[in-house]
């Protein structure tokens, strides 16, 4: 299926869920996330939650990994084509929301791509295969890119796979996708 007609549909969907469901799937997701293959590793990229457009609440996920005592980092974007920059997450990090509602750190410990062992990516749609849809501007393929062959890249979603998913040749699929009742595997 076209990614733009995936991106206006579960916009839609997300748009259309309570408060309370977003907190109830998050905290499904995390709950899940715990059988995924990955807790032997130490650097975990993890996006912080866009409130306004109805992502999964990575809060309750970031707990688990604090808890486990993981080196935690978050995304800066940098700008178009430099991509995403990653900063390790610590008691003084300082955030700000970006122009588009993007919680990031204003300074701090880079932590650069090839260090990173596991990344949760925010999306829109997935399918079968593994196959992602973002918000389309890149940012994620990009990062993914400079990140080492090793690196497992993990989709986090409210609602289970397409079908198909019409791919080019820049997209980087996910190892895995969680969702409150299901853990998808590729």
């Amino acid at each position: 299926m076209d990614k733009s007609i995936l991106r206006k549909k579960y916009k839609e969907l997300r748009d259309n869920i309570s408060e309370n469901k977003i907190i109830e799937n998050s905290i499904g997701i995390a709950n899940q996330s715990l059988l995924l293959p990955i807790w032997n590793y130490n650097y975990f990229h993890i996006f912080l939650s866009i409130e306004n457009l109805k992502e999964v609440n990575t809060n309750f996920l970031l707990s688990i990994l604090q808890g486990k005592d993981k080196e935690v980092v978050i995304p800066k974007i940098i700008n178009k084509i430099e991509g995403l920059e990653s900063y390790l997450l610590t008691d003084q990090t300082k955030l700000k929301l970006n122009s588009i509602g993007i919680p990031e750190p204003i300074e701090g410990i880079i932590i650069y791509p090839e260090k990173i062992d596991v990344v949760f990516i925010p999306l829109l749609a997935y399918d079968l295969k593994g196959n992602r849809v973002g918000y389309g501007k890149g940012f994620y393929d990009k990062f993914l890119k400079k990140c080492n062959n090793k690196c497992l890249k993990i989709g986090l979603s409210f609602f289970p796979p397409e079908k198909t998913i019409n791919i080019k040749v820049t997209d980087v699929p996910l190892d895995f996708c969680v969702t409150p009742n299901k853990l998808y595997s590729f």
